[in-house]
């Protein structure tokens, strides 16, 4: 069967954008025709300045509303990536494989440590590593594909590289997975800036619908969305990115398709209208199942326990075989054994 993996950086809350261009796909799709790990990925909320309480928090968070979008854990395993060591084990590991070139030329690490710089702070070294964690993630697990939005397709590339790299060198150890995205709004962008794709961590909300917006909070960054020049209602994602990203949230929301729906509307308030309800009515199931969630903080804490017992089974071996690969010594199996060697010598 078919391996996938993913997972979501509690670095924010989670927006509209992770669960159109990701979430929704792994619970309808992913986790019913493979063998699903999803993971939050709390070690790499650590490569910026941030709160621990906080990390903590939106940690707990993501992974209820993973659920409450219909992640189940009969189907899939559900987990948080610092409860399964062999995600640091197998990093360093990579990071003896990977070169300081490749991670200079990550598009997030230029994008990242620039903004770090504007603000006057300085640049943490694992946000240079951090996309090498990110390969350890995926190929701990003998991965196939990873289901992923248009911004994260670089960091599979580079687990790609990696895994034949080491291959290559050391024998075969790793599989190479590929890449896998939706057909529609796999990269949703800020309602206020067209230009910048709807991320967690941004400073302002203006711009972002959050999984848990109230109704009339949706309604209103909808309805306040930066359109473009021109009256025309056109699926033009050069030309009119604005329009485009409306349509190509409403044509996710009701599985349209983005071109057609651009015909149908004579006006941007009808549209904005439209895509606002669809959007509502899409975030509706989930808002109810995660305050059931809330209510049952135990059931979220023992999913997270069993899955990363599962996980840690599952990727243990292909760990322990990166390691014999490369040259480390495995320890000892009789804790005796190995004193009375030495002795011996």
């Amino acid at each position: 069967m078919t391996r996938v993996f993913s997972g979501v950086k509690p670095t924010g809350h989670l927006t509209l954008g992770n669960y159109l261009g990701a979430i929704r796909q792994w619970a309808a799709v992913d986790q019913h025709r493979s063998d699903a790990l999803f993971c939050v990925v709390d070690l790499h909320a650590l490569t910026v300045d941030h709160d621990p309480a906080r990390v903590r928090r939106l940690s707990r968070q993501a992974a209820t509303l993973l659920l409450a979008a219909g992640l189940d854990p009969q189907l899939c395993t559900l987990f948080v990536q610092s409860h399964v060591d062999e995600h640091a084990r197998l990093s360093y590991v990579l990071e003896c494989v990977a070169t300081d070139g490749e991670m200079r030329r990550m598009i997030q690490y230029k994008e990242k440590a620039a903004r770090e710089r504007e603000r006057g702070g300085s640049v943490r070294l694992s946000l240079l590593t951090y996309p090498v964690l990110m390969a350890a993630d995926i190929l701990a697990y003998g991965t196939d594909e990873v289901p992923v939005g248009d911004d994260q397709t670089q960091h599979v590339e580079l687990a790609r590289d990696l895994a034949v790299r080491f291959n290559q060198r050391y024998g075969h150890t790793f599989v190479v997975p590929k890449a896998t995205r939706p057909p529609v709004a796999s990269r949703v962008m800020n309602l206020q800036d067209p230009m910048s794709k709807m991320g967690k961590s941004d400073d302002s909300g203006s711009g972002i619908v959050y999984l848990l917006d109230e109704p009339d909070v949706v309604r209103k960054k909808v309805m306040r969305a930066v359109t473009d020049s021109g009256r025309d209602v056109v699926y033009d994602p050069e030309g009119r990115p604005g329009v485009a990203n409306l349509l190509e949230i409403l044509a996710a929301c009701t599985g349209g398709n983005p071109g057609a729906l651009g015909g149908v509307y004579e006006s941007y308030g009808a549209l904005k209208k439209d895509t606002a309800d669809a959007v509502v009515e899409v975030l509706k199931p989930v808002q109810a199942r995660h305050k059931e969630l809330c209510a049952d903080p135990v059931y979220v804490e023992g999913v997270l326990r069993d899955g990363a017992e599962k996980a840690r089974a599952m990727a243990r071996p292909t760990v322990d075989a990166a390691y014999r690969a490369i040259g480390l010594l495995e320890p000892s199996s009789d804790p005796v054994a190995e004193p009375v060697l030495n002795a011996a010598r």
